[in-house]
Parts: C-alpha cells; structure tokens; sequence
C-alpha cells in the first residue's frame, strides 16, 4: 500500500506509524475523502463531493485504517467512517440535536440528565469520526476545555451531594494529554461524595497505543471506582492492539463495558453480533448495549427497523449465555432512564 503524508507524517496501513505513540497516531489521521478513498482502492465514485464533510470531516488513524480491507466498499469498519452522498439528505424526523441535550445543560459541558450521575463535556476532539455519531454536530465550542474553565462545573458537582457518579464524556476525553486529564481526575477525586468515576471512550479501541504506563498509573491513583465504557461495533475492530490495551486495564482492575450500535450494513445480523458478543467476554468486556440508532442529521442511511433489532437480540439468546447478550436500548428524550427494548 502506498505510504501517503498528513502534515508531513506518514500514513498508511503498511506504514510502520500503526505501532506508534497514540499522539502521533491523532497527528497523522487521514482527514481528507479523497486521500482515504485512494488509500483503500476504493471506485472513483465514493470521492463525489458530499457536502456534510464540511460540517463532519474525515478523520481516520492508522491504526484504525489498517483494519479496513482494501478494495471493499462493503467492509464494516469503512462504512462507520467513509461519508456517503445520503449523508446531504435526511428524513424530517431526524434533527441536530436528537436527544435534545441542549436542554439538559445545567452548566456549560455539564449534562445532569438522569439522577446520581452527571456527565462532562470534556472535549469536542475524537480520534475517529463516526458517520453515525449523535453529537456530530453538538456545539462543543460552547463547552469548558481547559482546567480552569472547568471550575464552575467542579463547583456544582461538589454542592450537589446527590451526585455520586460522573461520566466524562465528549468528543473523547482520553485525547486530553495527561496532564490536563490528571488534574481534572484528582479535582474530581477530591469531592467527597463522589463514589465513580466513568469514562466513555473509543480511543482503546481506534488507538490502542492510548493505554500506557502513564495513563494506567494515573487511573489507578484515584479512590473513585473506575469504570471504562468503550464502543466496539464489529468483531473486525478488535486486532491483537486492542486486545492487549484492554487487557491491560481490565488487569488493572477497571470496569470494562461495551456499547454498539446497530448500524445497517454493520452489525445487523445475529452472526456479526454473536461474534462480536464471544470476542468481547474473550477481553474481559461485557457486551452492555445495543442502541437504536439516535436519530440525528446525516445518518439515516444506517438506520435498522426496531422490529428487526428486537428479532436479533431474539437470535443471541438463543444461542448465548445471557452474560453475552447486549441489552437493547433507545434514548427518549426527557425519559429517566433508557428504554429497553428487548
């Protein structure tokens, strides 16, 4: 495969970057159609101009890149990353704000939607942009970013004693550096009254160089109860780097779940979904949930009918543990609690 260049680093799944630092994995990310189509083999026709990667650009490390199989314009993990013209077109009933988070804001980069727990915008940054993504167009320009715009929210978590879980969340706060993670996990830590912490991430997954020495030191330094996440839509994502990078904070005694969604051409069928269930208690994760699709701007091409969702979950019972079987869930907007559907 030929070795191309982002910002003068190269890229490609050949390129001996796939076994780098998780920082030169973000820096070298194919953010360009053009450049992921040529990478990849894909026809001429996946480069049509497409207007929503102006709002939504590419962006795809190495590391996930080496995954996808060249020359197949069906392959699972390309087709949660590679922008389609049905991305321009959506139906009326899918919007910006699908969840109607903007009215669960309490405090900017605070979301208090359910009771005991509270979750903190800690970013906009991801290390891959998912096609399918319900913030793909949340106005994280609006949020805290840095330790000491972070400080009101500190101060609301720490006068409401009924918090005793917090969700950090965003974007991915595992693209934080370390420093600024630290500091705002001990302000977190120094609360007396919060019992957990929680970390929804994908960076185990898409850069599993993210888990090092420093980040495991740092998570493990913490009273709070850690628990880790993570978002694994398709067996095909989880190489021996995966593996190994959730292995590592599994040994280090950290909580590991797993949430998909259930995307149409993805993982909509009972044997893309019992494999992927089998890999993940194989890592020492359990499969939590299966979303229903969030219905926002630009992803309704990957939409499966809850009737069909409720027919597979039927199809992993019968042929798994209950321990392996995700449960399936939609978020209702204004609803305590997610709703499960089968």
């Amino acid at each position: 495969m030929a070795i191309l260049t982002t910002n003068g680093v190269p890229v490609g799944a050949g390129s001996e970057l796939i076994e780098s630092s998780w920082q030169q994995q973000i820096k070298a990310a194919i953010r360009d159609l053009d450049q992921l189509c040529i990478e990849l083999k894909l026809p001429q026709k996946f480069r049509a101009k497409i207007d929503a990667v102006n709002q939504f650009p590419v962006f795809v490390p190495p590391a996930y890149l080496s995954r996808i199989r060249p020359a197949d314009p069906r392959d699972p993990l390309l087709l949660q990353v590679l922008p389609v013209i049905d991305e321009d077109t959506s139906p009326a009933d899918f919007v910006l704000d699908p969840l109607a988070e903007s009215a669960s804001i309490t405090q900017p980069g605070i979301l208090h939607k359910y009771a005991g727990r509270v979750l903190l915008v800690t970013t906009g940054v991801c290390a891959i942009h998912c096609r399918y993504c319900f913030r793909r167009h949340f106005p994280y320009e609006q949020s805290p970013n840095s330790t000491d715009t972070w400080r009101p929210t500190l101060d609301q978590i720490s006068a409401d004693g009924s918090i005793e879980e917090v969700l950090l969340s965003g974007g991915d706060p595992l693209t934080l550096v370390d420093a600024n993670l630290r500091r705002l996990i001990q302000n977190l830590d120094s609360i007396p009254h919060l019992k957990r912490l929680r970390i929804h991430t994908r960076l185990p997954i898409v850069v599993p160089q993210r888990v090092t020495d420093e980040l495991l030191d740092m998570l493990t330094s913490t009273r709070l109860k850690l628990i880790f996440v993570v978002h694994i839509n398709h067996v095909q994502e989880i190489d021996q780097h995966v593996e190994s990078s959730l292995a590592r904070l599994a040994n280090s005694g950290i909580l590991l779940f797993n949430q998909s969604v259930l995307l149409r051409g993805v993982n909509d069928n009972a044997e893309a979904l019992i494999q992927l269930s089998k890999r993940l208690i194989e890592c020492q994760v359990v499969p939590y949930y299966l979303h229903q699709l969030d219905k926002v701007v630009g992803a309704a091409h990957f939409e499966v009918s809850i009737e069909r969702g409720k027919q597979l979950i039927a199809e992993l019972r019968a042929a798994l543990p209950g321990y392996a079987v995700p449960r399936y869930v939609r978020e209702f907007p204004g609803q305590a609690s997610k709703t499960v559907l089968a």
